[in-house]
C-alpha cells in the first residue's frame, strides 16, 4: 500500500513486495499467460483454434500472439517479481518437459494437418519454458530466439498448409495421397520449413534449442542430477518431432496406402484403364500426374515462403543477428532474478529438498553473497560464451 497508483514498468520493478504477495501474483499470472502460451494444462484450445481458423488466422496465431505468453513471462514474471520466479521456476521446468514431450506424443495422433502442427507448437513452446526458468543468460536469450524461430517456422508451416488445402480442399493427411507428384515446389518448401522445425544444424530452430540445452545444462542453480534428468527428457521430445514432422510429409505427399479416398471407377480414368498403375490418389479423386486439375506452388507464394526461410536460414547461421537486439535486456533481467536468489538462499539454504526431481541451492562461496552480480561474475558463473 502507499504511493501513487502507477502501471510504468519501470517503477514498479524498483518497488519490494511482501514475499507472499509476489507468489500470489506470479501464481495468476503464470496462468494467464500458461494459457496464452499454451502450457499443459492449459492447452487445450491451441488445436482446436488453429484446426477451425482460416491459414491466414493460424499464421498470425502462431507465428505472434502465441509468443505473448512467453514475453509476458519475461517482462512481467521475471523483471518485477523475481523473489517469487526462485520458487517457481522448478514448477516451469517441469511444466516445460511435459510440454516438450506430450505435445510430441499427441502428435502423432493426429490426422489432420494443422492440428498436427498445433500439437507441435505446443511442444516447441516447452523450450521457451524452459530457457525461462534457466537461471541462465544463455538459456533466457534460448528463450526469446526460440520464440522468434518458432514464429517464423509455424508461420511459413501453416501458410504452406493453407496452400495445399488451396489445392485439395481436406486437412486429413490420409486423404491427400501422392500429391508430391504433382507439386513438387510445395513439398520441397514443406520438407524445408518441416527441416526447420526439427531443428535442423543450419537453421534457427537448431540455434534457439542448443542455446536452452545449454544454458540448462550449466546452469550452477540447479543440482547435476536435475539438471541430467531434465535435459534427458527434453532430448527425448528432440528425437520424437522429427519422427512425427517427417512422417506428415510422408502422408501428405507420398502415401500411396487404401485410406486414401481414391474411386477406380472415376469417369476421368474410363479411357485410361491401361495406365491405372501410374494414376495417383490425389485429394478425393484418381488422376493421372500429367491430368491433374491442380497447380504447383506460383511465384507470389513460393516468394512468401522464401521471406520465411531466409531469415530461418540466417538466425541458423548467425543467431547473434538476433541475439544482439535483447541481450542487454535480459542479462540485466537474470542479473536481477540470480540477486533475489541469493538473498533468498541466504535467509533459508534449505528452501528445497535435496533429491533427484528438485533443485539444489548453491552454496554461499559459489556465488557473492553481497551486492549486484558483476558482469564477469556473471560470465564466470553461467559459463556463457561471448
Amino acid at each position: 500500500g502507499g504511493g501513487t497508483p502507477t502501471f510504468d514498468m519501470v517503477e514498479l520493478g524498483l518497488k519490494d513486495y511482501p514475499l507472499g504477495l509476489e507468489l500470489l501474483l506470479y501464481a495468476g499470472l503464470l496462468v494467464a499467460f500458461g494459457v496464452k502460451l499454451a502450457i499443459f494444462p492449459f492447452h487445450t484450445w491451441l488445436p482446436d483454434a488453429h484446426g477451425e481458423a482460416s491459414s491466414p488466422v493460424s499464421m498470425i496465431l502462431a507465428g505472434v500472439l502465441l509468443k505473448m505468453g512467453g514475453y509476458g513471462l519475461i517482462r512481467l514474471n521475471l523483471e518485477l517479481l523475481p523473489k517469487a520466479h526462485v520458487y517457481f521456476a522448478p514448477i516451469m521446468v517441469v511444466l516445460g518437459v511435459v510440454n516438450i514431450i506430450y505435445g510430441a506424443l499427441n502428435s502423432f495422433g493426429q490426422t489432420n494437418m494443422k492440428r498436427r502442427l498445433a500439437n507441435s507448437s505446443i511442444s516447441h513452446m516447452g523450450f521457451v519454458l524452459l530457457g525461462i526458468a534457466s537461471f541462465n543468460d544463455l538459456g533466457i536469450n534460448g528463450a526469446l530466439l526460440q520464440m522468434i524461430s518458432h514464429g517464423l517456422i509455424a508461420s511459413v508451416l501453416f501458410f504452406l498448409a493453407g496452400v495445399t488445402y488451396d489445392r485439395t480442399h481436406t486437412m486429413v493427411m490420409d486423404e491427400m495421397g501422392e500429391i508430391g507428384t504433382v507439386m513438387p515446389k510445395v513439398f520441397a518448401l514443406f520438407t524445408a520449413g518441416a527441416l526447420a522445425s526439427l531443428a535442423l544444424p543450419g537453421m534457427s530452430g537448431f540455434a534457439s534449442e542448443l542455446s536452452i540445452f545449454v544454458g540448462v545444462a550449466t546452469s550452477d542453480i540447479y543440482s547435476d542430477s536435475f539438471r541430467a534428468v531434465i535435459v534427458f527428457l527434453a532430448a527425448v521430445g528432440v528425437i520424437l518431432t522429427p519422427i512425427y514432422l517427417l512422417s506428415m510429409l510422408r502422408q501428405l505427399f507420398y502415401n500411396s496406402g487404401a485410406a486414401a479416398a481414391c474411386d477406380i471407377q472415376d469417369l476421368d480414368l474410363q479411357n485410361q484403364r491401361n495406365n491405372l498403375d501410374e494414376a495417383v490418389c490425389f485429394g478425393n479423386s484418381c488422376v493421372l500426374p500429367a491430368d491433374a486439375k491442380f497447380i504447383d506452388a506460383q511465384p507470389r507464394e513460393v516468394a512468401i515462403a522464401f521471406c520465411f526461410l531466409i531469415p530461418i536460414v540466417g538466425i541458423g547461421f548467425y543467431p547473434k543477428m538476433a541475439m544482439q537486439v535483447y541481450d542487454a535486456k535480459t542479462v540485466a533481467v537474470n542479473t536481477e532474478v540470480r540477486q533475489s536468489y541469493i538473498q533468498i538462499a541466504q535467509e533459508n539454504p534449505r528452501i528445497y529438498a535435496k533429491g533427484i526431481l528438485v533443485p539444489q541451492i548453491a552454496q554461499a562461496q559459489r556465488a557473492p553473497a553481497l551486492g549486484k552480480i558483476t558482469g564477469s561474475e556473471s560470465a564466470s558463473v553461467l559459463g556463457i560464451f561471448k
